[in-house]
């Protein structure tokens, strides 16, 4: 399963969804249980008091950096962060080598999120800390799969359904969509699944990913049509077309109106299905992409998502740093302030 990576545990970079076994993600979700206090502002907690987080972005994000300062704050750590190459000695000619052996000696653990395949794995060749990857290019995205799953067990756990079996949809960008290939991969690690797959031309998903998953025993459906793929889905994945990843002649050749739409589900019978998308959602005129007329329907869960990638993020870290759930348990005390939502 691992591909020659050493499984996640302390002092380990977290590089791909490989370096997990069925065993060490049940771990790793149980520790992400054990601070929901400090995800929810519950509680505060300190275990993390003098530890600095290197946050390194060289590709735009949003929700993955945020998410990731925000769980090393809620520890108790301090973060120091550059996002962009303008930013960064990188701009100058610096190597990834010498930038990670630089910065690596300021921090105790780097989140790297690098435009190219692999270039974080770069990065962790030359740290001297623990890198967790935050995105490298069309690569991997391994923390937004963990997440992924972390928030899909818990949706069909509601409905008294297991991953084990489950039948999920997946649309859109199959190609460069890295969040995709990682969440094929990780749920490999579960029993008996179909998986739906649906892409516009010239975006299907790569043959590695399809191979990876069939050899472990799961089914993979190409399907030719939205309404197809997604009937009789347990869970349906819907994810953006990566039109930066493209050239302008592809980019334009894309599918315009609604990948994913209240009329499509209705269509296919299936309004109650769990919605997953890993955000951002392209929310312009014709960008084929999730409509936001399903956000009133029961399934709805990318928002949830969100919110789970705090619990799953500090996680990572406690794992990276070598933290126990007693150790968190000891510094977590109940918050003596209380946010309230202004009239």
């Amino acid at each position: 399963m691992n591909q020659g990576l050493p499984l996640f545990e302390q002092g380990r970079h977290l590089l791909s969804v490989s370096q997990f076994t069925r065993e060490n993600l049940r771990v790793l979700f149980n520790l992400a249980d054990a601070v929901d206090p400090i995800a929810q502002r519950q509680a505060v907690c300190t275990v993390l008091d003098g530890a600095m987080l290197g946050s390194l972005f060289f590709e735009p994000s949003t929700r993955t950096r945020l998410s990731f300062e925000s769980a090393f704050l809620r520890l108790g750590g301090e973060v120091t962060t550059t996002t962009g190459f303008t930013f960064s000695s990188m701009a100058k000619g610096e190597s990834i080598a010498d930038t990670s052996r630089v910065v690596s000696g300021y921090s105790d653990v780097l989140v790297v999120r690098h435009p190219d395949e692999g270039s974080v794995a770069q990065f962790a060749e030359a740290s001297v800390v623990p890198v967790i990857n935050a995105g490298d290019g069309a690569g991997e995205h391994p923390s937004q799969a963990l997440l992924d799953v972390y928030t899909l067990e818990k949706e069909l756990n509601r409905r008294g359904k297991s991953v084990d079996g489950c039948h999920i949809t997946i649309l859109g960008d199959l190609k460069f969509g890295r969040t995709v290939h990682s969440l094929m991969k990780l749920m490999s690690l579960y029993d008996n699944l179909t998986f739906s797959l649906f892409a516009p031309v010239s975006l299907e998903l790569p043959g590695e990913v399809e191979r990876y998953v069939t050899a472990r025993g799961h089914k993979v459906r190409f399907v030719d049509t939205v309404v197809e793929a997604v009937r009789g889905a347990d869970v349906i994945y819907a994810t953006r077309v990566q039109r930066e990843r493209m050239t302008e002649e592809l980019a334009q050749a894309n599918a315009r109106g609604d990948l994913l739409n209240w009329a499509i589900l209705a269509e296919a019978d299936n309004l109650e299905a769990i919605l997953m998308h890993p955000l951002p959602r392209d929310s312009r005129p014709d960008s084929y992409d999730l409509s936001s007329d399903v956000d009133d329907l029961p399934g709805l869960a990318i928002f949830h998502q969100t919110d789970n990638g705090l619990n799953v993020r500090m996680a990572i870290f406690l794992t990276a740093l070598g933290v126990s759930n007693e150790a968190v348990t000891m510094t977590m005390k109940r918050r003596p302030w209380k946010a309230t939502l202004r009239p």
